[in-house]
This record gives C-alpha cells, structure tokens and sequence, in this order.
C-alpha cells in the first residue's frame, strides 16, 4: 500500500469523482478508481440511462471542486461479510469484488467521504481541505472493459490529471500537447509511412513504399554493422508444430498469446512468437565442434501474438511484430566476448540516431527475483555464472548499469537498453540475453577440445527489437523528421515551373544514380505551395532549379535543419548528401 502524499491525493480524487457521477447521473453504478501515473480515473456502468460524454466533463470537475471545497474527512471502516452485501446490493460490481476478498479471507474496508461511502482499501488524505483545486482536472473519456476483459462488459472511464500544484499540472499539459503532436499514428497518416484495414484486421499493420523502406533501412544498418561480427543471415517458415515451443519451455507461458493454426493432418500449428526455437534447430541439423564455435544466426523476421483487441495501440502494440533477431551458440568461455560485441553494435546503431548519448540512456541488469525462484527455468548455479558474467560486462564497457531484481526473462538474466526520447520518455529497446536452458532443452551439442560432448550456451539478442515498436518510438522522438540515412525521401527536387521540368527531371535521374532517394514534383502547383508541401512532408533537401541553375548545372539547396544552403553543382551535392548516409 502506498502512503504518500500525492498517491493519497489523487486516490481521493477518484472518489470526489465518483460523488460528482452519483449527484449528476444516480443510475450509474460503481465499478473501481485506482491511482494512475498522472492522476486517477473512475470506471462507471451508465446503463440504462444518460452517459456523459468529454463536454460534460467540466461540470463535473466545478462539482469535485465544491465538493473538495467543504471540507469533507475520509474515514475508514470495517464491515463483515453480511454488512458489506448489504450496503452494496445496488451495485454488482462492488459486489463481485466482496466474493472476491471473502473468497480469499481478506478484509472487507469501506471510506465514507460525507454522504458517500465505497468499497476500498485506501489509504486517502485525512481531510479534502489537503487537495489543491488548482492541481488537478478532468482529462478524457474512454471505454474499458470491466477487468480489463474483453469479454465482460463495456464500462465508461473517465480519467483525471493531478499533480503536486498548480505548476506541475500545467508542465504536464504541455508535455501531453507535445506528446500528441509527435504521436506517430498521426505523422505516420500525414507521412504516408503505414495503414490498417479493417479487412485485414486490428493490429496488423500495412506498410507503404515510404514505411518500408525505413524498415528495410533500419534493417540493413543493422546488418551492416553485425556482419562485421561474423553474423550469418538465416530464414524460417512462420508456422511451426505445437511441440517447439513445448520443448523450449515457451508453451506453457504463452499458449493463451499463439494463433493456433489447423492443416490437413492431426498435427496442431502455432504462428510463431518468436525465433529462437527455430534456430536451435538450425544449430542443431549439423555436427558441431568448438572449432566451429561461436556459431551466429540473425534474421528480420515477423512473429504473430494474439494480443487483447483493447490494448492494440498503432505499431507501439500490434499482432504482427517483426524483430530484428539474432543468437548466438557459443562456449561459456566466449560469452563475455560476444556480449561486448553485441553492445558494441548496440553503441554503433544507436549512436547514428543519437541516442546513444550521456543521460539519454540506462542499462538494466534485469535478475532474478530470488523470492520468486519457481518463475524460472533452470539451475540456479548457471543464473549466478551468467548473471555475473553479464554485469562484469556491462562494468568493463562502462555502461550506466542498474541491478533490476525481477525482470529476468524466465530463462536467464539479461541487460535491457532503456533509451529516452526527444521529450524525456523512456523505452526498452535493445537487449542482451544469456540462455543456459533453451539449448540444454533441445540437446544442442558440440564436440570439445577433450573430445565430449558439451551443451553450448545461448545468448538472445535484439537491437531495435519489434521493427514496429521501434518505429513508433523514433517517429515520435524525431517527430517525422528523420535523420538523411533514415529518412525515406531524401532531396525533392522543385522546379520553378514547367519550363524547368527536363533539366529537373535530369537532376532526379543524377540523384538516384548516386543511391540518394530523391523525387520529383511534377505537379502544376505554384513554386510557394510545392515548398510548403515538401516542408510538411518533413524532407531533408529541398533542391529547386529554375534558369540560373540549369545555365550553372546547379541546384539550389535549403535544408530542413540548417536553411537555404545556398547554389552548389549538382555533384557538390551529392557528395555532402553520401556522407549523411
């Protein structure tokens, strides 16, 4: 339970909300108001009778104020069984909760705020003279299934802000505003990067030619600098039998998250989760020796959860995630070393983003949570060997580690890159991950120095992680305006007007020979309206040529991030464009 006092504050609010709700609409009925990160939100059922909608929310918000106002104390009690049913026999929703906590032979607590009484365990302020009326406000509207179960039935949930003053209520309003003009379904449409059909089905995104060349970008940056490591490109189907995922210890834990698939035959298919099974069978289809070791497979490949319809959120969380996939069969011996090779690519990638910066990113050493010890597979003699192995790492290449008890992977320990974006939010993306279970699960072998046969260890490794993910995470940190290696229109080339539209059109073919993504706007716009369209469309180089330029074989350049860049030959260009990708 938590105790303080800015927790206590907001979960109070919910309940200030929840007398507004019964005053104004006395049909509604009462489901549950925890405290969120930014505030609280109230659950209601409004069956039966008027709902209120994002307009209404202002009178709502006067009522919790002239509520707070009055200076009402939060007092707690506590009821049996048979008192509880009793108060609450109007209101199912609390009524279930009571079987629950009668169930487990819990207590049963109420708070009485005034006239208003509701099922909770606190804790709350003592008095609402303790809230700020000038701290807090209603926010929005939404739909949530009652315990978040598809299945059960549709509730209203309004949701609430509230902070410390005043003056961290609005710093957070302006943080959200900037947050909604990054969000990257919004410059996703306005870029024309990806859309989703409803005949194809939520969560399942479609790329255009803009949206899948960054994705075959990012994947190629990655190749390019891994191969240097003696990573090996490999291929696998996307459906596999059931049993793959029994032996790797997956099924048990993710069964309720596969598409299940049904051929011909009695063998029952899965889409796939995720790869690192199917590599183990790769590993494992040749005799193997240390000689041979460290073996390294990658693959961009896409892998299919059936996640909740409610928590499908544009490409943050999707039903068809592509990873950007790698693992590693080495001997214990050479662990450290791959490792450090690992984060040395992680460094490289992320550096031409940026982000790879001080203060801009943490490293979690993600263990086990040694209270928890059925959550894992395994020896507990091997988690210790790569736990230690994993922070030695992350001390010899200097990392700005943390040591993250719980946030083991339920196979082995793991260094998690939590990366913060332009406006201050932090996202897990890359990860490196040391697996003593998967190929002692499989029998993976290779023949030693000695002549036996010794199990290999496993190391799990990801850059970008979910392609999608990792695209709605760069979209909103760059806002669509995507560094000159990423961005999938580079230079547009703008003639002044119709009389300049061959020597253009020869400027576009010089720029794509070079390997530079350019186009041309052939449209019949005016010069002012096709700039202000290519700004919009967040291009890096504008290149306009009109009868100066096309006397000089020049290009007039301005640049999205340091402005008019003044005439140069066409070559002059090429050169400075080749050395930002």
């Amino acid at each position: 339970m938590r105790n303080d006092n800015l927790y206590n504050i907001r979960h109070s609010l919910s309940h200030m909300l929840a007398i507004a709700v019964k005053k104004k609409y006395p049909h509604a009925k009462l489901a549950i108001g925890p405290v969120i990160d930014t505030g609280f939100y109230y659950d209601f059922d409004f069956s039966g009778g008027e709902a209120p909608a994002d307009k209404d929310l202002k009178d709502l918000q006067k009522q919790m104020k002239k509520s707070a106002s009055s200076n009402l104390d939060f007092k707690k009690e506590e009821l049996d069984e048979k008192e509880a049913r009793a108060f609450f026999k109007n209101e199912p929703y609390k009524l279930e909760l009571i079987d629950e906590f009668a169930k487990a032979g819990e207590k049963i607590t109420v708070y009485k705020t005034g006239d208003f009484t509701d099922l909770c365990e606190g804790p709350h302020v003592a008095n609402t003279k303790e809230i700020n009326t000038d701290a807090f406000e209603l926010s929005h509207i939404a739909g949530a299934y009652w315990r978040g179960d598809e299945k059960n039935k549709m509730l209203t949930r309004i949701y609430g802000l509230a902070f410390e003053n005043k003056e961290a209520l609005d710093v957070y309003k302006k943080f959200r505003e900037e947050a909604a003009k990054r969000d990257h379904r919004k410059i996703g449409k306005e870029l024309g990067l990806f859309t989703f059909s409803d005949l194809v089905g939520p969560g399942l995104p479609l790329f255009t030619p803009k949206g899948t060349i960054i994705r075959d970008v990012i994947a190629e940056k990655i190749r390019s600098i891994q191969i240097r490591f003696g990573y090996e490109r490999v291929w696998i189907p996307h459906i596999a039998k059931k049993e793959l995922y029994q032996t790797s210890g997956h099924w048990d834990k993710f069964r309720d998250d596969l598409f299940h698939v049904k051929g011909k035959g009695d063998a029952e298919f899965v889409m796939k989760p995720m790869n690192c099974p199917h590599h183990t069978q790769i590993y494992a289809s040749a005799q193997r020796s240390y000689k041979d070791l460290p073996v390294r497979f990658m693959e961009v490949t896409t892998n299919y959860r059936d996640e909740q319809p409610g928590e499908l959120l544009g490409l943050s969380r999707v039903r068809s995630l592509t990873q950007d996939d790698g693992h590693v069969f080495c001997a214990i011996g050479q662990v450290e070393t791959e490792a450090k090779n690992i984060v040395t690519v992680i460094r490289e990638f992320y550096t031409s983003l940026g982000m790879f910066e001080k203060d801009s990113y943490w490293v979690s050493l993600s263990v086990r949570d040694p209270k928890l010890p059925e959550k894992y597979l395994g020896d507990a003699k091997n988690w210790d060997t790569a736990e230690h192995m994993l922070e030695k790492v992350a001390k010899e290449e200097k990392l700005p580690y943390k040591r993250i008890e719980g946030e083991a992977a339920f196979y082995g320990p793991k260094l998690d890159f939590m990366f913060k974006d332009a406006i201050g939010r932090e996202w897990q993306l890359a990860t490196i991950q040391i697996d003593f279970n998967m190929p002692a699960r499989f029998g993976l072998e290779y023949n030693d120095k000695d002549g036996k046969k010794k199990t290999p260890v496993m190391i799990h490794r990801a850059v970008a992680g979910s392609i999608e993910r990792f695209l709605s995470v760069i979209i909103e940190h760059f806002a669509g305006n995507f560094p000159v290696w990423l961005a999938p229109v580079q230079a547009i080339i703008i003639p002044i007007s119709e009389a300049h539209l061959s020597y253009a059109q020869s400027v576009h073919e010089q720029l794509k020979i070079s390997g530079a993504r350019a186009m041309l706007d052939e449209s019949n716009e005016t010069l002012g309206k096709k700039i202000r369209n290519a700004k919009l469309q967040k291009i890096p180089y504008l290149l306009v040529v009109g009868d100066k330029e096309k006397a000089s074989l020049a290009v007039t350049v301005e640049s999205r991030d340091g402005g008019s860049l003044g005439q140069m030959p066409i070559e002059k260009f090429i050169q400075m464009i080749s050395l930002e990708k």
